[in-house]
């Protein structure tokens, strides 16, 4: 003890200088080897350490910095997103399928927040609130008359779950105070399902989120206990999602442990998926609707019943985005989409469009189709890439080379192009009148018990154009002269509109769906068996 005692002072001189050598070696970065070399810190931190430390005014470093990491990403593909934290709940509400909030769809006419629709069973009708109402608070804040947006509106209606909030509103002439209590409002991903025949079926589903692949089982075996014996799946406008979910579909869809999709990347090994049990639909005919917004799952999910000939795909060429992103967590509480691999067809074919030309005449892409007449007269130059054979039997020649190309094409309708009617919908004014129409004359709609009843028994189209008419020509915009083929469209579209109003997304695509003509080739595709 007594000698270690005499040595303890001299290792405890060691071990510090030691220490600073560490230490000096890794502050200095003067080549050290292993564990005790120091990280060479890039260029760009650099320039932001000194813009922070010496620039000469204030800057604001966060914004600098997501402006920076945007710069680097547009070298990469254009999936590969910067997503700041404060914009990240709002973008994974979509992917959840649900939000918390009060259950009603408002628009905002005459600087006031008219309720247009209550969630049935949500926190609104709860509370009591109705279709017209008009708000003028929201607890303490005047949201009526002061320039009020939706943003705003939405920010004060969306909260924590169970959270209350008082609203005051004007109803038919009385102001009243309403308490309504917040709660998890869904974010539906089938927008409707129904018969279109005693035999032929309608799904359409607009987004794949959490909650896809449950939403279309239930809608699936609903039209299953109706009949069903063929099946139509509208996928036009739905820009995708989850992949998981789409790839649950295709298991519904397809038989035994065939091949859906399969990924791979420099740096990814391949990945597969397959089918992993007995679906609900495997048999029967079957057809699927795109168009240049059927995008990345939906694609997936198309390809691969193309491919095993499972489906005929109508309509128009898809976008063509077939890139994987994985999410990254950063510690700044924003995510990194990064794109790590490619997706591709059962048959080896790369959904992805070619990026190689920049971000911005990629963006512009789908416009040039309009404007080089493919969304009208069909692809032909899509028909250059890679050929390849379906897998189902048929040996069909289908096409590589970015999106999914249609076994039948049917155009784009322009016909209701027409100035006056654009002007309808630029100046808002066709959906205040769908709105007040509805109020004044919400006893006679109340007559129709569903939307399939208004199809079929809703004889005044005139009244209802003439009364359209005249509600435009307040802002002084002439309908009354259009051509004859443009009025027919926009009656239908009228129709439709006030089927939303009173039965949401359901009565506006039943309504819709009996004059599309995609929907109609389908239906005599399926009832045909092709």
């Amino acid at each position: 003890m007594k000698k270690l005692q005499v040595w303890l002072p001299f290792l405890f001189a060691v071990i510090m200088i030691l220490g600073m050598l560490i230490g000096f070696r890794l502050r200095g970065n003067v080549g050290a080897t292993g564990f005790f070399k120091a990280r060479k810190a890039a260029p760009v931190e650099e320039v932001m350490d000194l813009i922070r430390s010496r620039y000469v005014d204030s800057v604001a470093m966060d914004s600098l910095g997501d402006d920076a990491i945007d710069g680097m990403l547009g070298h990469l593909d254009p999936h590969s997103v910067y997503i700041p934290a404060v914009d990240l709940p709002e973008m994974n509400e979509d992917l959840q399928g649900n939000f918390e909030g009060i259950g009603i769809e408002f628009q905002i006419f005459d600087d006031t927040v008219n309720v247009i629709s209550v969630l049935a069973d949500g926190p609104s009708d709860k509370a009591g609130l109705r279709v017209g109402d008009k708000f003028l608070k929201v607890d303490d804040s005047v949201v009526a008359g002061n320039g009020i947006n939706s943003d705003r509106i939405r920010k004060f209606l969306r909260g924590p779950g169970a959270s209350k909030i008082d609203i005051t509103l004007l109803r038919k002439g009385t102001i009243m105070t309403v308490p309504v209590a917040r709660g998890t409002i869904p974010l539906p991903a089938v927008d409707v399902a129904y018969m279109l025949s005693k035999d032929a079926g309608y799904i359409r589903i607009n987004k794949f989120s959490e909650t896809t692949h449950a939403e279309f089982v239930h809608a699936l075996q609903k039209l299953q206990a109706a009949g069903l014996k063929s099946l139509i799946i509208d996928l036009r406008g739905n820009g995708g999602g989850i992949v998981q979910e789409a790839t649950e579909i295709a298991d519904e869809l397809l038989d035994g442990d065939k091949l859906i999709a399969y990924t791979v990347g420099a740096k990814s090994p391949r990945v597969e998926y397959h089918c992993r049990r007995e679906g609900l639909f495997e048999k029967g005919n079957l057809a699927v609707l795109t168009d240049e917004g059927t995008a990345s799952a939906s694609e997936i999910l198309t390809g691969a019943l193309q491919d095993w000939d499972r489906a005929t795909i109508i309509g128009r060429r898809t976008f063509g985005k077939g890139l994987v992103q994985e999410p990254y967590q950063l510690s700044n509480g924003a995510s990194l989409r990064l794109t790590v691999a490619r997706y591709y067809t059962p048959t080896g074919r790369s959904i992805q469009k070619p990026y190689n030309k920049g971000h911005d005449d990629y963006n512009e892409e789908v416009m040039k189709r309009f404007h080089n007449g493919e969304v009208l007269h069909g692809d032909t130059a899509i028909h250059a890439g890679p050929v390849y054979r379906t897998l189902g039997g048929q040996h069909r020649i289908v096409y590589g080379g970015g999106g999914i190309t249609p076994d039948l094409f049917v155009g784009f309708d322009t016909s209701t192009l027409e100035k006056n009617i654009t002007a309808l919908y630029v100046d808002g004014t066709l959906s205040r009148f769908i709105y007040t129409y509805y109020i004044q004359h919400e006893d006679a709609f109340a007559g129709f018990a569903n939307a399939s009843q208004f199809v079929s028994d809703f004889h005044d189209d005139e009244k209802l154009w003439n009364s359209l008419a005249a509600y435009a020509a307040r802002d002084s915009i002439n309908i009354r002269n259009i051509p004859s083929r443009d009025k027919e469209l926009m009656e239908h579209r009228v129709r439709a509109l006030m089927a939303r109003q009173i039965w949401r997304t359901e009565g506006y695509f039943e309504v819709v769906n009996a004059y599309d003509p995609v929907v109609a080739r389908a239906k005599s595709v399926v009832d045909a068996g092709r």
